[in-house]
């Protein structure tokens, strides 16, 4: 599956750098996965919460830090809503968020 804005994920990195390797250990994942339903998601990524408006929440680095991310089951795409830790998480709508 391909990934759009990466950027986010070095900008926060930059930022958490306790974080780098759990983030670049689940893009190596994410990119060899070919997820083409929801269930599939959810059979590859265990810990992964799969949500009604196809996005889906993945715990990075042991629950420490959240991703949001809005999947394009149609074209093998992950669009990055959200990164952020776990605090964080608790104050946004995994439904609704944006990058700013």
């Amino acid at each position: 599956m391909r990934i759009i804005a990466i950027s986010q994920l070095k900008t926060f990195w930059q930022k958490h750098p306790d974080s780098e390797q759990s983030f670049l250990a689940w893009m190596d994942e994410v990119r060899k996965a070919n997820c083409q339903t929801p269930a599939e998601i959810k059979a590859q990524f265990r810990h992964a919460s799969v949500l009604k408006s196809s996005r889906v929440v993945f715990n990075i680095k042991g629950n420490d830090y959240r991703l949001v991310v809005a999947v394009a089951y149609r074209y093998g795409a992950l669009y990055i809503k959200f990164v952020g830790t776990h605090k964080q998480y608790d104050t946004i709508d995994a439904d609704t968020v944006e990058m700013e």
